[in-house]
């Protein structure tokens, strides 16, 4: 009987054909394989090392350029100080900020009186009046030529105390002319009337007629806190000239006066600003611009109007109280 193939059960042995060697690469590609493993493996190390030599780099050049620390001596410094001082502009002293704090409030009061019969028959009138006849609509030059009230008997001084354009000033200012006229700030002129009277304090409140756009009305300040030795600024028009400004201190208070109509004014505030004729009814301001009084006198032993170093001003309150108000 003819018997099948017998196999093995551990596995055939094959032989495999060896493989052939793997081609050299030249030396060149092979430098350049190595180098482009290497900046996969270490690209991080590799830029650290860069930024840290950068920084280095950027301090040295820094060191080297920058100049050295100046040591500065006290007459460096001094010197240094007085040059800025020298070419800082000066500021204004408290004397010329008060002043031109008030200066808009402040108003020229003249005074006119009607003209006597010999007054009428002065050369020239008849001209004016044919000229005032003659003048055409709008000729204000004419017109002008024309007033025979250009010229006040009496000029003093005033103050705006309020936006309604009151205004306060002396009592004995008012009384001494038939006929008003106040100059504001701006030029604006306007008839005005008394519309009040206080005569213990040789007060008088006036009401002008015509208002400028920008009437800018004065701050009041109480008196408690006033001491001798206390700048004031006294501003107002002397001698029809101004307005004008003069400064000095508050030299007493509480003090007398006999005015000009013979009334004894008491509760006063003495100063050395220079008040002259024209000042009275004007504004004395302390160094904020604030009104705390109106200048009411002056006192010369020589009886003459003219300064001698003596003024004398109503305090506030009592001016206040004259024109209805009662701020404090």
């Amino acid at each position: 009987m003819k018997k099948g193939s017998l196999y093995s059960s551990s596995l055939r042995s094959r032989s495999t054909p060896s493989a052939s060697p793997a081609p050299r690469l030249p030396l060149r590609k092979r430098w350049l394989a190595a180098l482009h493993s290497y900046d996969a493996k270490h690209q991080r190390f590799v830029h650290f090392g860069a930024s840290v030599l950068f920084a280095a780099v950027a301090v040295m050049a820094y060191a080297l350029l920058s100049p050295s620390a100046q040591h500065l001596s006290q007459t460096d410094i001094n010197d240094s100080v007085l040059y800025t001082l020298k070419h800082q502009p000066r500021a204004p002293d408290a004397t010329a900020i008060a002043a031109a704090i008030i200066r808009p409030s402040v108003v020229r009061v003249n005074g006119y009186n009607s003209k006597k019969g010999d007054d009428k028959d002065k050369p020239g009138d008849k001209a004016k009046a044919d000229v005032a006849h003659n003048a055409k609509p709008g000729d204000k030059d004419a017109q002008k030529d024309a007033k025979d009230d250009d010229e006040p008997d009496s000029v003093g001084s005033g103050v705006i105390i309020d936006d309604k354009g009151t205004i306060l000033t002396n009592l004995h200012v008012a009384a001494s002319a038939e006929h008003l006229k106040v100059i504001f700030s701006d030029g604006t002129v306007s008839d005005a009337e008394v519309v009040g009277a206080q005569p213990e304090d040789d007060l008088a409140v006036l009401q002008p007629k015509t208002l400028p756009d920008d009437m800018k009305p004065a701050t009041l300040a109480s008196t408690k806190g006033l001491m001798p030795g206390d700048m004031v600024v006294a501003t107002g028009f002397p001698f029809g000239i101004g307005p004008s400004v003069s400064a000095g201190v508050v030299s007493g208070l509480k003090r007398e006066y006999m005015s000009e109509g013979k009334t004894k004014l008491k509760n006063l505030i003495q100063f050395d600003a220079a008040a002259n004729p024209g000042n009275s009814g004007g504004p004395l301001v302390n160094k904020e611009g604030e009104v705390v009084g109106i200048v009411t006198g002056i006192l010369n032993p020589t009886g003459q109007r003219v300064f001698a170093g003596i003024g004398f001003a109503v305090p506030i309150e009592n001016a206040a109280a004259a024109a209805g108000m009662s701020p404090f």
